[in-house]
């Protein structure tokens, strides 16, 4: 696994990148302008998540176009917004791409800016899933949206400028959770060629937090804290037995026949040693899997793209993954 970047350590361990620490600054600080959070309903806390997360989702690269489409699903309709980064004669490979926000808060338009680095910087189509939020709608809701929407996808590619032999699937935090989880779900259906890799940003693989990684990220005025993380999941499952399906929680899954992955793994986040233990399971199951560490980096860092070069450079490693793997992809298909 590659290590990226450099960290400032001390007696505690690793410190935060310093545009990266100020990005968590800002964020908390944007917060402490706002109502509390433990005062707000739930609908009053997602839209102060949406204030404090707006600066981050602006600005960045212009689209050629953007547009949204409804996907069918068993759970009624589910938005999908594409970014097209430049106009061309030939269809382009797709990154479907599912949003963080443990399952419960953010959107389409908090990752906007994200999502369109990743359409620019690849060369790809990004189509974002507006999945039905927890607890309103616990699993297996947004995981069979998510599926259902590549599917739909992959039927439709023609009129969406798209390559239906190459589609991938990524997210951030639960985001990426559901893509692993919706890869799982497609290949045990037979469908595993559907996707062609997944792009995954330091997901949630586990209900159960290494007290290691819990001690020294996941405390007080972290970026995510355990304690956050437990809501998130009680919001999502609903019920103890979920905690054993591998479709919600993905390291309970066998990850043999999956497609390639490519890992961003933040050093400084209370859920690094889940993609470290992914990232290891699936180098023992026959997955491909490109696992790279970033230092001084937390949770959500991807975010801070305005200010921070390591969040820029993680961004564009993950593309250029992207990019060659699907552009390989093509060329063997046309052999």
């Amino acid at each position: 696994m590659a290590e990226t970047s450099s960290t400032r350590r001390g007696d505690r361990g690793p410190s935060l990148d310093p545009d990266i620490e100020r990005f968590v600054a800002r964020i908390a600080q944007a917060y402490s302008g706002q109502r509390p959070i433990a005062e707000c309903s739930r609908a009053e806390a997602r839209a102060v998540a949406e204030i404090v997360r707006a600066p981050w989702a602006a600005g960045g690269p212009r689209m050629d176009r953007t547009f949204e489409v409804a996907a069918p699903t068993p759970h009624g309709d589910v938005r999908l917004r594409l970014h097209d980064p430049f106009p061309s004669e030939h269809p382009k490979p797709i990154l479907v791409y599912a949003h963080g926000g443990g399952w419960v808060m953010f959107s389409l338009d908090t990752h906007d800016r994200l999502m369109r680095e990743y359409a620019s910087r690849a060369g790809v189509i990004v189509a974002g899933v507006d999945y039905t939020l927890s607890p309103e709608a616990r699993f297996p809701v947004a995981l069979e949206q998510i599926a259902a929407a590549i599917s739909w996808i992959g039927e439709h590619a023609e009129e969406l400028g798209a390559d239906r032999d190459r589609i991938a699937a990524g997210g951030d935090s639960a985001g990426a959770n559901m893509a692993l989880a919706t890869a799982v779900l497609l290949r045990d259906r037979g469908d595993v060629d559907l996707l062609k890799a997944l792009h995954l940003h330091y997901g949630a693989f586990d209900t159960e937090i290494e007290p290691e990684w819990e001690r020294r990220f996941g405390g007080p005025g972290a970026m995510l804290t355990s304690a956050e993380m437990d809501g998130f999941w009680d919001s999502y499952l609903r019920g103890t037995a979920d905690a054993d399906n591998p479709l919600a929680v993905p390291a309970q899954a066998k990850l043999e026949g999956l497609p390639p992955v490519f890992l961003t793994i933040p050093e400084c986040d209370v859920l690094t040693g889940q993609s470290l233990d992914l990232a290891r399971r699936m180098q023992s199951s026959g997955v491909k899997v490109q696992a790279e560490v970033y230092r001084g980096a937390t949770h959500s860092f991807l975010e801070a793209a305005e200010i921070s070069p390591l969040a820029r450079k993680a961004i564009q490693d993950g593309a250029d993954w992207l990019k060659a793997l699907l552009s390989t992809d093509l060329a063997r298909s046309r052999q």
